[in-house]
């Protein structure tokens, strides 16, 4: 039998007729989704399991559906149009009630593996943790893939909003009516250094070294950080080599220098075995943070989020726990 699309034997009724049945296959927001997701056409293809042809096809179809060009080529790939970013929340929403709905239908068989869930942390939560968290999901949920997207407290808010993340690690900024959060933890400071700047034997830091030494400051802005402001209050000022936007580059920038780097001491404990760095303790009085695990109210429903929480939280608790000391 010659396969046809169901919109084309589907009755025509009249615009807004609450019984038009005349919906878009569901497959093209599958196709929106990747290609948004993934930037280009070859690799929502390779996501999704089917030709580059077939995905550009969609692609013309959703097009002549929302009247929007929804992507346009760049050098990298396909951008989204300002209609593409209005519609991703929509569109999300809607294919993950149709997931949830499956597995209502499926009660025990639903399953997490072939999935994927995206988990927004800033790179020191994922220096920390990152690889503890693959290796308890591989055991709890087998074939779950996590994505670990780059974010922090002033956009973790809007990233599970606009469903860019499933769940995410922030200190603070998730107060809004539609998002959930669970306290997990304080966290505090320390300070790496190349350990041949160091005497001998030597285990602390003076606050007069402190603020002798240049620092290395990790920053989204790159110019103002809170060991400036506690310094500040102190009388006091320290002296800024270089800034950075990642956690990660201070195992190369401390390195064959005297500078020290002051930063959450999670990341301080996984970037000194990785890379070799002295973790000393920080000479000034630095003010605690709350750590919070955030999720969408309705996002616990799907088991893939569901499975990532589950790991989650003892994980955090548990880490958050061990390292509140130097």
């Amino acid at each position: 039998m010659k396969k046809t699309d169901i919109a084309s034997t589907a009755p025509r009724v009249a615009a807004g007729d609450p019984t038009d049945w005349n919906l878009p296959d569901l497959n093209l927001l599958k196709v929106f989704e990747a290609i948004y997701d993934e930037g280009g056409a070859g690799r929502a293809a390779l996501r999704l399991g089917v030709t580059q042809s077939a995905v550009s096809a969609a692609l013309a179809r959703l097009r002549a559906l929302y009247g929007d060009p929804l992507f346009t080529r760049t050098g990298r790939g396909l951008a989204p149009s300002l209609r593409a970013r209005e519609l991703r929340p929509v569109i999300g929403e809607a294919l993950d009630k149709c997931r949830q709905s499956l597995a209502l239908a499926r009660p025990g068989r639903a399953g997490v593996a072939g999935r994927s869930v995206t988990l927004g942390l800033s790179d020191d939560f994922e220096i920390a943790l990152g690889r503890d968290i693959m290796d308890r999901l591989a055991v709890e949920a087998p074939g779950l893939r996590v994505i670990f997207r780059q974010a922090h407290s002033r956009m973790a808010a809007d990233m599970l909003m606009a469903r860019e993340a499933d769940l995410v690690i922030a200190s603070g900024g998730l107060s809004a009516a539609a998002l959930q959060k669970a306290l997990v933890g304080h966290g505090g400071y320390a300070c790496l250094l190349d350990p041949a700047s160091l005497r001998r034997g030597q285990k602390a830091l003076s606050v007069e070294e402190f603020v002798r030494r240049e620092h290395v400051l990790v920053s989204s802005g790159g110019f103002i950080g809170v060991v400036d402001e506690v310094l500040h209050g102190m009388g006091l000022k320290r002296r800024v080599q270089a800034s950075t936007s990642h956690f990660s580059a201070l195992a190369f920038l401390l390195r064959g220098g005297a500078a020290l780097a002051t930063l959450p001491e999670h990341a301080a404990r996984g970037l000194a075995r990785a890379a070799g760095l002295a973790l000393l303790p920080c000479p000034v009085a630095m003010p605690g943070y709350a750590i919070e695990l955030g999720w969408r109210a309705d996002a616990l429903r799907d088991p893939a989020a569901s499975a990532l929480r589950r790991c989650l939280q003892p994980l955090l608790e548990q880490y958050l726990w061990r390292t509140l000391s130097v």
